[in-house]
């Protein structure tokens, strides 16, 4: 029966009986008076029953008119609350686009807290090294890797990026110098969007060249690789910070070097940001600055 019977007819007929009126109608519908017209004509032969009066006063429900638009207006009714939950649903979700290096090693590990105290926000994690398009899917906001230059995007900086070596603690306890280096495998991220030139070149001296080393295509795997004792790695605070505090790694000559590139938060030009953005945006930024001051301690413990 359904199926053949237009779902804006039925739509229009209910409107018309609800707001007795052609003319009300089709303000509601954003449509012309015609076309509401026509909607309730075609309506009517579909079912085979007039559902309206045609009188001097305008359209009047007939007595099935009324007995059939009164259910009409309930199925709506629920059709609404229906898209309701859709958009409470939403409303509730935040969705974030990250690298899944700064997923793993960082962001996850602090997530309980932001639970805590936004409990009726929904995270969804979408772990991605690809750049999201913010304008054209659900993603709510980006934690990307780069410059801050993303065309059509709002960039705001969370975290310059410096870079230092690091290795597991027996490794370290054979660096008495940067020269040491060269007795050492460097374990290499062959998508590293830096070299170890800056690093040396912030150290004051000459680059070193490194025994051969494990090379990988995934900067966690360079990381559980230099937690392993396989050789050095050239990281970088989100990184490696877990790592550095529990003791698990060792930064050996305290040098970090400025990367030139850092992690922002990304969100869409083009859209206003929702108030589970700005909370988040606000949580991060504690987390962020809590990191620092444990990579200040480390120094001053160094």
């Amino acid at each position: 029966m359904l199926n053949r019977v237009h779902l804006n007819g039925l739509r229009a007929v209910e409107t018309v009986a609800r707001l007795g009126s052609l003319a009300a109608a089709a303000a509601e519908l954003n449509v012309s008076v015609s076309a509401v017209s026509q909607q309730v004509k075609r309506t009517e032969k579909q079912l085979g029953q007039a559902l309206f009066e045609r009188t001097p006063g305008g359209l009047v429900p007939t007595e099935f008119g009324a007995a059939f638009t009164a259910r009409l207006s309930a199925g709506f009714r629920e059709l609404a609350q229906a898209v309701a939950l859709a958009d409470e649903a939403n409303d509730c979700t935040l969705v974030v686009s990250v690298a899944p290096a700064f997923a793993s090693k960082w962001l996850l590990p602090r997530l309980s807290r932001h639970f805590a105290r936004h409990p009726n926000v929904l995270l969804r994690i979408d772990a991605s090294a690809k750049v999201a398009d913010l304008d054209r899917s659900d993603i709510d906001i980006a934690i990307r890797l780069g410059d801050g230059k993303w065309p059509g995007d709002r960039a705001e900086l969370l975290l310059a990026q410096e870079v230092f070596p690091v290795c597991a603690p027996s490794i370290a306890a054979r660096l008495h110098s940067i020269g040491d280096l060269a007795q050492t495998c460097a374990i290499t991220d062959e998508r590293a969007m830096f070299s170890w030139d800056s690093w040396f070149e912030a150290a004051g001296v000459e680059p070193v060249t490194f025994q051969t080393g494990a090379r990988f295509t995934d900067p966690m795997l360079c990381l559980e690789s230099a937690i392993a004792g396989h050789g050095v790695m050239l990281a970088w605070q989100l990184l490696s910070a877990d790592a550095l505090a529990d003791g698990r790694l060792v930064a050996p000559f305290g040098i970090r070097a400025e990367s030139g590139l850092g992690y922002w938060l990304v969100t869409s030009a083009t859209k206003s940001e929702s108030r589970k953005v700005r909370d988040f945006k606000a949580w991060i930024r504690e987390e962020i600055e809590a990191t620092v001051a444990q990579f200040r301690a480390l120094d001053s413990a160094a």
